[in-house]
C-alpha cells in the first residue's frame, strides 16, 4: 500500500512538468478520450429522453450518460432532478400535489406528463423514460452506459432493483458488462453495487484526496471529478492505482461543453470526457 501512495506522489509531481502540452501531445490524448453524451445530447434533445439518446445515436456517440429515480410504486425512472417541476408540466397537471417529488408519484402519473416541451415545441409529447424503456433504446443503438444511482438515500435497497432490473435485460451479461459503468457520488452505494455483484464497473462522482484513492481502488474502477478539479498531476496519480478488475483507474471528467475546456482535459489524460456537447467535444478532439 505504501509503495502505491509513493507511486501516484511520483507521478503527480511529474505530472506538474506536463501540464503546458504541445498540441502534439493533445492530440495523442485525444485518441484515448472517450466522449459521453451528458444525459444523452442533452443540448440539441430534452435531457434524460429517448429523442436524447437517439440525437446521441445519430451524433455517432458510443456512449451515453443518465440518472435514475423511484416511482412510489417501486417503478425505476431516468430523471435527473428528485423533483419533477424543472423538466415536466407536473405542475399543470398536478397542481395541488407539490413539492412534485418523484416518489410521491405512480410511475403511471408520471407518464402522463410532457418532459419535452420545456426544451422546444418539436418535443411536445416526450415522456419520462422507464429504466427499461432507457436500456432497450441504449441497447437498440448499440451504445454504451455510465448509469448513475442518484439519491440512494431517497431510495432503500435501489442499488439492488436496479442491478436486478440491468440483469433482466441482460446488461450484465458477458456481451454487455464492457459497455456499463454504473456511478454515484455515494461511495457507500457503490460499494453495495460491488459486494452484490463484482463484475460490473462502478465510477465515483468526486475528487476524493490521493491519500484516499487506495480506499476507493479496493471497489470502484473510475473516479469521476467535475474538470475545474483536477489536473495533469491528479489524473496521473489516479492512473497509479489499479481497481478491483485489475486495471488502472480510470478518470471520466464532467461536465465539458467548450472546445477549449475539451482540449484542456484531454491534455491532462482523462479517460472520458462527459458533455452535453458531444458533437463539439468530439471535434475539438480531432477524433
Amino acid at each position: 500500500m505504501h509503495a502505491r501512495v509513493a507511486a501516484a506522489a511520483a507521478m503527480a509531481l511529474l505530472g506538474t512538468a506536463a501540464l503546458l502540452l504541445p498540441a502534439s501531445d493533445v492530440r495523442a490524448a485525444s485518441a484515448r478520450t472517450e466522449v459521453i453524451a451528458h444525459r444523452g445530447a442533452s443540448a440539441h434533445a430534452p435531457e434524460n429522453t429517448l429523442p436524447a439518446v437517439d440525437k446521441a445515436a445519430a451524433l455517432g456517440i458510443d456512449w451515453v450518460e443518465n440518472d435514475v429515480q423511484r416511482t412510489r410504486d417501486g417503478t425505476l425512472v431516468v430523471l435527473h432532478d428528485d423533483n419533477l417541476r424543472r423538466t415536466t408540466d407536473v405542475e399543470e397537471v398536478y397542481p395541488r400535489r407539490a413539492p412534485w417529488k418523484v416518489r410521491d408519484f405512480t410511475a403511471a402519473e408520471i407518464a402522463r406528463l410532457d418532459a419535452g416541451s420545456w426544451f422546444g415545441k418539436a418535443f411536445r409529447g416526450t415522456r419520462v423514460p422507464t429504466l427499461k424503456q432507457y436500456l432497450d433504446r441504449v441497447d437498440l443503438h448499440h451504445q454504451k452506459l455510465l448509469l448513475e444511482i442518484k439519491n440512494p438515500e431517497l431510495y432503500p435497497g435501489i442499488e439492488k432493483q436496479t442491478l436486478k432490473l440491468l440483469a433482466n435485460e441482460s446488461w450484465l451479461d458477458q456481451g454487455h458488462r464492457d459497455r456499463l459503468v454504473v456511478q454515484s457520488f455515494s461511495a457507500a452505494a457503490l460499494r453495495t453495487v460491488h459486494e452484490l455483484k463484482p463484475a460490473v464497473r462502478t465510477g465515483f462522482l468526486g475528487t476524493p484526496s490521493v491519500a484516499r484513492l487506495p480506499g476507493y481502488a479496493a471497489f470502484v474502477d473510475q473516479i469521476n471529478p467535475s474538470y475545474g478539479s483536477i489536473s495533469t498531476a491528479y489524473v496521473s496519480a489516479v492512473h497509479a492505482f489499479t481497481g478491483p478488475h485489475g486495471r488502472p483507474l480510470e478518470v471520466f471528467t464532467w461536465t465539458v461543453d467548450t472546445a477549449d475546456t475539451a482540449r484542456l482535459v484531454a491534455g491532462y489524460g482523462v479517460d472520458g470526457v462527459i458533455t452535453n456537447r458531444p458533437d463539439t467535444v468530439r471535434a475539438a478532439l480531432g477524433e
